[in-house]
């Protein structure tokens, strides 16, 4: 079990190289020495705890706030199950220390994680990762061992929903050229998203009819209609297909199990079209594009990382705004826009093609919630969002994402096959 820049993630059990809570404290007590090192405000400031609906995820998450408290450092504490983004929202507005949240996103059941959020309200990047791992080595030791809340606990659920919802406000809204409000089908895959779902609906005063899938609306850590809780898993929507067929929708938003992904298909011509990661972030970046106020300049900037498609860089060069690309993962796209946004820069969005999507304005990490509601305030005006991306392949070209995985049967042999590839002469072909 090795502690890195997406925290931990594995399977639940006993051992050390499985999560339980032995290893949660563990974790626990040496980022609360690593923050107290590095951060003198680190015990006031406090770190945001949240979880979503997983097995054991609400106990890891009480073990760790009281190993925080333990130490002298506030807790900022969801008192329910939250979906991923409101812990950075909640670090970014309380300026806490750092944030965790107790997730596997959209693993198997049987997984776990621990996500750590720094100051910055971003994900942790490196070096901190490694500063962070060499502290928890450091205290090995369980200190103190209890679920038990202290005085320093601060409940914060109403609060933080309250402004997350007044941020979507600012970010979306049905606009007056707006069509026949869109009907959809809606998923969030066994998972936390539909109650944030309806909420952030209403915050934003769109009337959209939304079907919910009700085999999956309610949270379930077995997953027990899906083979993988990810939307992008071949299956995962076959249940929403078989609803919106039922009831002649042609429209399907999914979240996955924490929020913080989001997926669409559409029924064209008679037949569903999922989109991938790549087109949706298309379409979220041209509406985004489009609201703002002229004249575009270098100085508005999108980003995007380096697994994902070109075309938005080649959007860039004809509308004249800035593209940034980034290594991979969030915890790149995060804190680039963070630090561009310090420069002055006007951020607007980023992208990756493994359905993640961020609105700066609103959080720096990922959120399905925020894309979902932008999305639907587009597709009011779109009218069908397969007709419009087929507008912006006719505009600016064409282009194909193909992709695919390998499960390892072991992370031994994950490592020893990329040290095969780091090490080979050529890595790579020339020509």
């Amino acid at each position: 079990l090795t502690f890195g820049t997406a925290g931990l993630r594995a399977r639940m059990g006993a051992g050390f190289a499985r999560l339980n809570s032995l290893t949660i404290i563990q974790t626990s007590q040496g980022l609360a020495e690593y923050l107290l090192l590095k951060l003198p405000h680190a015990a006031t400031s406090g770190i945001v705890v949240g979880h979503d609906a997983r097995h054991n995820s609400e106990l890891f998450a009480q073990l760790a706030a009281a190993v925080f408290e333990g130490k002298g450092i506030i807790v900022w504490w969801y008192e329910d199950i939250v979906h991923t983004p409101l812990v950075p929202f909640a670090v970014k507005t309380l300026q806490a220390a750092a944030g965790i949240m107790v997730t596997a996103s959209h693993n198997p059941a049987a997984d776990n994680g621990y996500k750590v959020y720094s100051s910055s309200g971003c994900q942790i990047n490196s070096p901190e990762d490694a500063g962070i791992a060499s502290s928890i080595l450091l205290n090995q030791e369980p200190r103190r061992w209890t679920t038990q809340a202290s005085s320093l606990r601060r409940p914060i659920l109403t609060t933080m929903q309250t402004e997350y919802l007044q941020s979507l406000r600012g970010l979306a809204s049905l606009p007056e050229a707006a069509k026949i409000p869109t009907q959809f089908v809606y998923t969030p895959m066994h998972g936390v998203g539909l109650r944030y779902m309806m909420s952030a609906l209403e915050a934003i005063g769109m009337k959209n009819e939304m079907t919910v899938v009700d085999q999956q609306a309610q949270p379930d850590p077995d997953f027990p209609t899906v083979m993988y809780p990810n939307p992008e898993e071949k299956g995962a929507l076959d249940l929403a297909v078989m609803i919106a067929d039922e009831k002649n929708i042609g429209l399907i938003l999914a979240n996955d199990p924490d929020a913080d992904r989001f997926a669409v298909a559409e029924k064209v011509d008679g037949v569903w079209r999922q989109f991938t990661g790549d087109q949706i972030g298309i379409l979220l970046a041209h509406w985004t594009l489009s609201r703002i106020a002229s004249p575009v300049t270098a100085d508005d900037i999108m980003l995007t990382s380096t697994v994902s498609s070109q075309m938005l860089s080649c959007i860039a060069k004809i509308e004249g705004f800035t593209v940034r690309e980034t290594l991979t993962g969030f915890k790149w796209l995060g804190n680039i826009a963070k630090d561009l946004q310090g420069q002055g820069k006007r951020v607007h969005f980023a992208y990756e093609e493994a359905l993640g999507y961020m609105f700066p304005n609103v959080v720096h990490d990922k959120d399905g919630i925020s894309a979902a509601v932008v999305f639907l305030e587009a597709c009011s005006v779109w009218g069908s969002p397969w007709r419009k991306l087929e507008e912006l392949y006719a505009k600016y070209g064409y282009f194909e994402t193909i992709n695919t995985y390998w499960r390892s049967p072991h992370v031994l042999q994950t490592q020893s096959t990329f040290s095969r590839i780091r090490s080979s002469e050529h890595p790579y072909p020339t020509k």
